[in-house]
């Protein structure tokens, strides 16, 4: 699948990461808090992940799957990254990350609907969802922002090395 070459709204940019956001990308992933939610990015975060990371992005879009960054419309600095995998039964599932000297200013929701925006025109999508840890309020309002609503709890979601499995809520948005 190709994959756009860049979507905004005046405030954030999505495009695909390139080699040149490697150190930005990097200093973003070295995050505690950031692991803690998303215990599936390495941490620490290194070039060598990073760049694999980004090499791959290609692959993955063949596969139905971007992952692109966010960046600031006026200054191109980095605010955070969103992505989506298509899985079976025409669904779609997403997710997001920002930066922490970013969070709070409303980067989430922005990215979130330019993707799935995207994703609905063209895909094949018809019900979009995201999970998001049942502790984790801010990414659940950033959901409900982007007109995801909630639909149950999935045990077992969002376990990592460095903690338990715990309890993750679905949220989804379509058919």
């Amino acid at each position: 699948m190709e994959l756009f070459e860049e979507l905004t709204d005046g405030v954030v940019t999505l495009r695909p990461w390139t080699m040149d956001d490697l150190p930005a990308l990097v200093e973003a992933c070295n995050d505690e808090t950031l692991h803690y939610w998303l215990p599936m990015i390495p941490f620490p975060y290194t070039n060598k992940e990073g760049r694999e990371f980004i090499s791959h992005q290609p692959e993955r879009n063949a596969e139905g799957s971007g992952n692109v960054g966010a960046f600031d419309a006026q200054t191109s600095e980095l605010l955070g990254g969103c992505g989506f995998r298509g899985l079976e039964a025409e669904r779609t599932e997403f997710g997001y990350w920002v930066a922490s000297a970013e969070r709070g200013r409303g980067i989430a929701p922005r990215a979130l609907i330019l993707l799935v925006r995207w994703v609905v025109e063209n895909t094949v999508a018809k019900r979009l969802q995201l999970h998001a840890d049942v502790e984790n309020t801010a990414s659940q309002r950033v959901a409900e922002k982007a007109g995801f609503t909630r639909e149950g709890v999935q045990p077992g979601l969002a376990g990592g090395p460095r903690r338990a499995p715990r309890h993750g809520l679905l949220l989804a948005a379509g058919g």
